[in-house]
């Protein structure tokens, strides 16, 4: 990353935190859908979608990050973004914005940020006043051994259809 690049974030929120995910990385927001559940997956995953076609595995971004799971609003959205080829959908409590964010604004992240891990933040921008955007890794919140249960589930899947 350059310095002083901007970057698009989306916005969105578990529970009175804010987070943010490169644009660039999304592919849609949904609102809930139907989620199917899947037998003999961690219970963040909470199952798989169909969104047009494509069979979606969907996890709930607070129970991976160890956060008390809430129920469904109206608020509620599933992000689906691409990471390495992959496509997951996200829980989250809300998705709020696209901010353009300055690079140079990201500081490392601390230990820990609202009790998730410094693993799955790429950082905190600060955004003026007090408002902070922390930003996810989402390479690391869809880390390598759970990647590869949710390929492991997709070729499954791909071969009952």
């Amino acid at each position: 990353m350059q310095m002083g690049e901007e970057l698009k974030v989306i916005v969105f929120a578990l529970g009175s935190e804010e987070y943010g995910v490169e644009v660039d990385k999304v592919k849609t927001i949904e609102r809930m859908l139907p989620i199917t559940r899947v037998p003999k997956t961690p219970p963040f995953i909470k199952g798989v979608v169909n969104l047009r076609g494509v069979v979606t595995p969907v996890m709930d971004l607070r129970g991976r990050f160890g956060l008390p799971e809430t129920e469904y609003t109206d608020q509620t959205r599933i992000i689906i973004v691409s990471v390495k080829d992959m496509e997951v959908g996200m829980i989250v409590d809300a998705a709020n914005d696209v901010l353009d964010v300055d690079s140079d604004h990201i500081e490392d992240p601390p230990e820990v940020v609202g009790g998730i891990k410094a693993k799955y933040l790429r950082g905190v921008a600060k955004l003026g006043g007090d408002r902070l955007l922390v930003m996810l890794n989402l390479e690391e919140v869809l880390n390598k051994q759970e990647i590869i249960q949710l390929e492991e589930f997709e070729e499954a899947q791909s071969g009952n259809a």
